[in-house]
Parts: C-alpha cells; structure tokens; sequence
C-alpha cells in the first residue's frame, strides 16, 4: 500500500483516491463496514463516508487507527499515508472564492486541476478554460444579472486563475468539441467574440490542447441530447473516469462504468463526426472575419 501523491494539489481528489485505498486494504482484511467501525469507535456509515471521500477531513487518529486494524505494521507506510491524509485536509487555492462559489462547482475544480486528461463537449459556452476575459464577463453578468458588479469580478478572476492550469509545467491534456452554436451567440458583442475566436486560434495551437467544432450542416449528432458535459481522466490508478453534468443549482458526477462509457463513446463519435482538428483554425478564421 503506498499513498499517491501525483494528485495536481486537489485536496478532495486525494481523499478520493486515500478513501480507494482505505477500501481496498478493509476489503483485503475481511472486514465489514461494521466491523471496521467498530474496531476504531465509530459507524459503519462512517467508514462509508470516509471511503466514498464524503467527509469534509479525515481523522489523522482514525486513518491510523485503521491502517493498524487492516494489518498494516510498516512505519513509513504509515506514515506516508497520514502525510498524505494531512495534504488531503487542507483546502484548495479556490476557497478564498467561496464567497461567489457555489458549494458543488468546488469538486469540479478539484477535479479539473488533477486530471490527466479533460475531454468536452460543449453546445452553448466556450470552455471555462478557454475564455477571454470579456467573453467570461459578459457570459457571467447575463447568467447572474442580480449579482453585484463586485461579485461578478470576483467570479471573473476565479475563472482566470482556473486557466493556469493550461500554462504549468505539466498540463493536462484538454480535448474540447463544440457545437458551432457556441461561436453564433452573440455574448458582448462582436469586438468581445472576435477577441475570443482569436484566442481559439492561439490556444489551438498549444500541442496539449485540442479543438473541434461541429458545423450545424452535419445535422444529429451522438450527444445531442445529453448537453454539455466533460470527461475527466487520472493518473492514479484508484481513481476511474468520471462524468461532469451541471444545471442550475448542482452538479452530477459520474463514476460508474457503465454510466462513464455511454458518456466516452458519446465523445469518440462526436470527435469522428465533427470537423477535423486539422481544419478548426481555418474554420475560426472565417467565422471571426464574419464578425
């Protein structure tokens, strides 16, 4: 049992994957939820939650007391976990936005700054990770028009800190097709969409970023009734591919495997039957010179 550490600094992405681990090595001693709570002091719901990554921090005391009842006697294995359990409870750079945050977009950072591999399919917005400044702006005035001007900046500069992630040393892979819708709404204006094609075009170009559009002349396609939705892929081998659907007032995250695998061949045909990646910097230059 070894602890992973590769984790992107997302703290509740590590207590996914120690809570896999935590499950594996019960599952490994022959014991029951009940029986491992038992032997510790606390639920069997408890040891659910901590294993399904549902608790807001894990107990130094408790993860230790653990390890001990799974058989776990090497010292530095243990205490590379509890190490690992410490990075776990502190919180991400995003906490200091929780103010204009709503509580269930912080996983979906987590998740966005541990993945390996971010695939997209977006049918209204250009993705998070690749707006202008403007363009997200605009796009997030007209969806909370009673927020304070304050406010909206502030979720406009989370939103910017987000697309750093695009320029460490080491990125994640990012694959993103788009509807041609997303380029034909008119958010800010012609001068803001301009500026944003352009940007395209730039990011484009990055060798881990990846582009593609579906015209509206190639009619139906594979995801047409599922909305947008993002695919996230992770180095740590606990953790298996998991779905991101967002509405207005949550968000569902999918892990299971049939679920993810609708989901990933929704995206493989989407990829197949939308324009060439070759071709989307061409494309863009004629959509921005029709601005």
């Amino acid at each position: 049992m070894t602890a992973e550490t590769d984790w992107g600094g997302a703290p509740s992405v590590l207590r996914m994957i120690l809570g896999r681990q935590l499950e594996e090595l019960r599952t490994r001693a022959g014991l029951t939820y009940e029986q491992a709570g038992e032997a510790i002091g606390v639920s069997h719901s408890t040891i659910r939650r901590m294993e399904a990554a549902k608790v807001a921090r894990l107990r130094l005391a408790d993860a230790e007391k653990l390890l001990q009842v799974y058989g776990v006697t090497d010292r530095q294995e243990i205490d590379t976990f509890l190490q690992s359990v410490r990075e776990a409870n502190k919180r991400g750079w995003w906490h200091t936005y929780r103010d204009v945050m709503p509580d269930w977009f912080a996983a979906y950072l987590s998740l966005e700054q541990a993945a390996l591999q971010i695939r997209a399919y977006e049918n209204q917005f250009v993705h998070g990770l690749l707006q202008t400044e403007d363009y997200a702006r605009a796009l997030l005035s007209a969806g909370n028009p009673h927020a304070s001007a304050e406010a909206t900046e502030r979720r406009v500069a989370l939103r910017m800190r987000r697309q750093e992630l695009l320029a460490r040393q080491g990125p994640p892979r990012l694959w993103v097709v788009m509807d041609e819708t997303v380029l034909r709404w008119p958010v800010g204006g012609p001068e803001v969409m301009r500026a944003q094609i352009g940007h395209l075009i730039e990011v484009n170009r990055l060798p881990h970023v990846t582009l593609q559009l579906m015209p509206f002349a190639n009619g139906p396609h594979p995801a047409m009734r599922a909305g947008a939705y993002h695919l996230f892929r992770f180095r740590a081998r606990e953790l298996p591919d998991i779905v991101y659907l967002n509405g207005l007032v949550g968000a569902v995250y999918l892990d299971k495997c049939d679920d993810v695998v609708v989901y990933r061949e929704a995206l493989d045909r989407l990829g197949a039957q939308a324009a060439p990646a070759r071709k989307t910097e061409t494309l863009l230059g004629a959509m921005r010179k029709e601005l």
